[in-house]
């Protein structure tokens, strides 16, 4: 890494960056206030996410003025005028079919195109929050891009060699810190008020490691991100916290997940008024809390809650093991460029705020009865019960001594490990971040940990991986956003559970069985071939 000029703010995104208008950040909720709640609660779309993604025929204003006038009326049906006013998002699924006889390389190949999305596609006044280039969607429900699903998609999109969208979805990142301050969960409004698990400092080394960018050109953005994530902290006495940090009796700091509204889920928004009606807590509380559950990316899962199903959600009461892991690697990112910059006090600074957070992690975190890291209950002050796959990502940045690799490798296998990969959890709650669902990134988090360590455990949970993944395409022609791991009568079947329904495309799953299939290039996964058509 050599040392070079650091880009001013503008740089970034500079490609039809200059095209933007200032972004409308008004929510759903906000603009159409009464409309909205009416839509979502008497189930005009079958699925709450529709209406905020639909885009206005004509002006917001005078579609909610309309409506007052309306609504009172005898003869007045409102699905008849949402029908009207509003222009329902593209359904997509119906692209998501293989050619018979198509290897499942070339049919992720293929995909790319498919899940692209345009600039010049963004409709006015929706809630889709322009950016200045392509960029890759998951597939199905999710039209727009995601943060950290993005980072597994980028996994692929280098080894079938599509550079070109490296780059433009590195610009669109830089530019949605530059504007907003941070990366939102998505890029639509109602996503403004959290971001998800922090790997834009992950997607920087993958953009130097395939000669997209050099990872430094990032550092105003990554030093931004983490302000953000860190906002307050300075300013907390032992038993305090503020948005996304805590500070423990002992004076350690670590953070939590979090969304500054406290209000439903614009996307989900009858789910969870129905949720919080089944708890006896404050239902602001419950909102919170499910909202921060989404900011986590495990959206949702047994890990967050207590016995009480999601009403008992409690998210902001837990320090988790993958968000600190992610935030001890970006302080080593920020440190690391920072001296390549020649700003060795910046430098300095970073590397004793990632020793502070590391003794902190293996202080809280690591349970040795368990032999694995646990989430803790910082309200409590007890480790969480339960194991799940997030145990893997100190081994992914590397702050694992060999001991509690070994330890977590043992308990890996013992407990998560399934026929068809590497489990999310140890619990059937009927959420789908739990059993018996498997989700390619925990998959990949767990290759690469345990791989660091050169543990074997790494390439069976690959092979089974790819053995899960090509099954069901070999008889459904398709990859789809979660798998069944523990239930196969008659084959691989696609996961369940959750909010909505298993969702095809699928932007992660493609990202990460593409980047195995190039690591393993005499797999069998290489000789499936979709028997027929199917669509999705």
């Amino acid at each position: 890494m050599t040392d070079q000029k650091l880009p001013h703010r503008s740089d970034h995104g500079r490609v039809g960056a200059e095209r933007i208008a200032r972004p409308d950040t008004l929510t759903p909720a906000d603009r159409y206030q009464e409309l909205f709640v009416a839509v979502q609660t008497q189930r005009v779309f079958a699925d709450s996410k529709t209406f905020v993604d639909c885009a206005p025929r004509g002006d917001p204003e005078q579609i909610l003025d309309a409506y007052r006038a309306q609504c009172a009326t005898a003869d007045f049906e409102l699905g008849r005028f949402v029908q009207q006013h509003f222009l329902p998002p593209e359904d997509h699924t119906s692209h998501y079919v293989s050619d018979p006889g198509q290897s499942l390389k070339d049919h992720i190949d293929s995909l790319w195109p498919v899940l692209t999305r345009h600039p010049h596609e963004h409709p006015a006044n929706s809630s889709l929050l322009p950016l200045p280039n392509d960029y890759v969607v998951p597939g199905g429900r999710f039209g727009e891009l995601y943060y950290w699903d993005s980072y597994f998609a980028m996994l692929g999109l280098a080894e079938s060699g599509r550079h070109d969208l490296l780059r433009a979805m590195a610009d669109n990142f830089a530019y949605l810190i530059d504007t907003f301050g941070h990366i939102p969960n998505g890029n639509r409004s109602y996503y403004l008020s959290r971001s998800q698990p922090p790997v834009f400092a992950l997607m920087v080394e993958l953009f130097e490691q395939h000669g997209v960018r050099n990872a430094i050109h990032y550092l105003p953005q990554l030093l931004q991100e983490y302000s953000w994530w860190m906002e307050g902290a300075d300013e907390l006495r032992p038993g305090e916290c503020h948005r996304q940090c805590v500070r423990l009796e002992d004076g350690s700091l670590l953070n939590r997940y979090w969304d500054d509204r406290d209000t439903p889920r614009e996307e989900s928004y009858l789910e969870d008024v129905t949720t919080a009606a089944q708890s006896s807590r404050p239902h602001h509380e419950v909102y919170r809390d499910l909202r921060a559950g989404a900011a986590s990316g495990w959206d949702f899962s047994s890990r967050w809650c207590d016995d009480g199903g999601l009403a008992s959600i409690r998210t902001t009461a837990i320090l988790p093991v993958d968000l600190n892991s992610f935030l001890y690697k970006l302080e080593c990112q920020i440190s690391l460029l920072s001296k390549a910059h020649g700003q060795h006090e910046q430098a300095q600074l970073f590397r004793q705020r990632a020793r502070d957070r590391h003794a902190a992690i293996d202080r809280l975190l690591w349970n040795e009865s368990a032999g694995a890291w646990l989430d803790y209950d910082w309200q409590r002050g007890t480790p969480r019960k339960a194991l799940n796959t997030a145990t893997v990502t100190p081994l992914y940045v590397q702050l694992a001594t060999r001991g509690q690799a070994r330890r977590v490798s043992e308990a890996l296998r013992a407990r998560l490990l399934e026929e068809g990969g590497i489990g999310t959890s140890e619990c059937r709650s009927g959420e789908q971040w739990d059993q018996p669902n498997g989700w390619a990134p925990l998959q990949w988090l767990a290759i690469r940990g345990l791989r660091h360590y050169n543990d074997s455990l790494a390439e069976e949970i690959a092979d089974r991986w790819l053995c899960t993944v090509s099954d069901l395409y070999q008889r459904e022609g398709k990859l789809v956003e979660k798998y069944d791991l523990v239930s196969r009568p008659g084959g691989t079947h696609g996961g369940h559970g959750g909010e909505y329904p298993l969702q095809d495309g699928f932007g992660w799953t493609n990202g990460v069985t593409r980047r195995l299939l190039h690591e393993d290039p005499g797999h069998k996964a290489h000789r499936a071939r979709a028997a027929h058509r199917k669509r999705g």
